[in-house]
């Protein structure tokens, strides 16, 4: 937290005139799959505001706006709240309201803000700390999200959900040494915290500690022998010390535990492939695949496993396939070429092969240039 001077009511201060600057650069929501708890207190009673209020038309509103609320219509709530604002802008649980109801709708910067404003009337409040790295961290704003995060710690530092929060984000930042403290303090905080143990587990294997990461994630999995995730990263582990047949055996036991996990399944087609076992591998990409039917990923490892076969015509289909998932994709291009080509196709492969140098030549992507250029000497 070097950003700011150690004097907390100061720089608690300074932080919110901060984010609200950063606030305004940020673009887009988070693609992790990192799962963040949603704020609760700051959120869940927006509507609860003090009985003191003496204005009849704000008790009206409010009134009002928790109906809207209970019966999950957010924006004719948010559209009370926002006049609740104009009647009383210092209440800070109207802010913290107009902040819930942002965030149910996935407004994630407009949530921020408006946190913002519940912390500018109320800044020792941990819960609204806490909210504010929720909407940041949903917004992409990892770095304010972490310091904010960190004062929700400071503010309450037995609050295990915004320990969870700040180990989050550390993660995404790579900053897997302070993560690991994070969830040291909610293991201790509360022992039985499974996503506390996967996270862990997920620094240590992150940081290449992988002898710590398997005795850690050994005795983990004592305690939570049906979890998923500690397998995955048990069996990362192993397959980093090159112990392969362990880890796989772990990731099938997980995979059958959890069919529906696209990572194991991504993970144990890679083994399979470098293993040369296509059959296997493809039955795992092909499962993704169905899972997940605009998964680019594993859509080019289909393609890439039936190329490989020699199954030309059915390369053509799964490039074809893969192409109108990613149309941009010079390797997609280039790859369907060489199955036109074996196919005796050329006008095809002529066509493609050209639509792959044009991208290649767009990305500055020399090598794949001269691929394409051999292919087109051939042809």
């Amino acid at each position: 937290m070097s950003k700011f001077s150690g004097d907390r009511s100061k720089d608690r201060t300074a932080f919110v005139q901060i984010s609200k600057i950063a606030l305004s650069l940020t673009v887009g929501l988070i693609a992790s799959g990192l799962t963040i708890i949603a704020p609760v207190e700051a959120q869940t009673n927006p509507a609860l505001i003090s009985s003191q209020q003496q204005n009849e038309q704000l008790r009206e509103l409010l009134k009002l706006g928790r109906q809207y609320v209970d019966a999950g219509d957010y924006n004719s709530a948010l559209s009370i709240y926002e006049r609740a604002a104009y009647l009383d802008s210092e209440n800070a649980r109207i802010f913290s309201g107009i902040g819930y109801l942002q965030a149910r709708q996935g407004n994630f910067n407009e949530a921020a803000k408006a946190y913002q404003q519940a912390l500018s009337l109320d800044p020792n409040n941990p819960e609204l700390y806490y909210a504010l790295g929720y909407s940041l961290a949903n917004a992409g704003d990892n770095d304010n999200a972490a310091v904010a995060y960190y004062y929700a710690t400071q503010l309450d530092p037995k609050n295990v959900k915004s320990y969870i929060g700040l180990g989050v984000v550390l993660l995404r930042q790579g900053d897997y040494e302070r993560a690991s403290d994070a969830y040291r303090r909610v293991i201790a905080l509360d022992p039985n915290n499974q996503q506390a143990y996967e996270i862990m587990g997920a620094a240590l294997v992150q940081q290449n500690r992988n002898e710590e990461a398997i005795q850690f994630l050994d005795r983990s999995l004592q305690q939570f022998p049906n979890s998923s995730e500690l397998r995955l990263q048990l069996s990362t582990a192993l397959l980093n010390t090159g112990d392969t047949v362990a880890g796989l055996n772990l990731l099938q036991e997980a995979a059958q535990s959890d069919p529906g996990n696209m990572a194991i399944q991504m993970k144990i087609g890679r083994i399979l492939e470098t293993q040369n076992n296509f059959d296997g591998a493809l039955k795992a990409y092909k499962r993704v695949s169905y899972l997940e039917p605009k998964s680019v990923e594993a859509q080019t490892a289909v393609a890439r496993i039936v190329l490989a076969q020699k199954d030309y015509l059915g390369a053509i289909v799964e490039y074809e396939d893969l192409i109108a998932l990613d149309p941009q994709n010079a390797d997609a291009h280039y790859n369907i070429g060489i199955a036109f080509k074996a196919r005796g196709r050329q006008d095809e492969a002529l066509t493609a092969f050209n639509k792959a140098k044009e991208l290649y030549q767009r990305q500055g992507n020399n090598t794949g240039v001269e691929n394409v250029n051999k292919q087109l000497k051939e042809l």
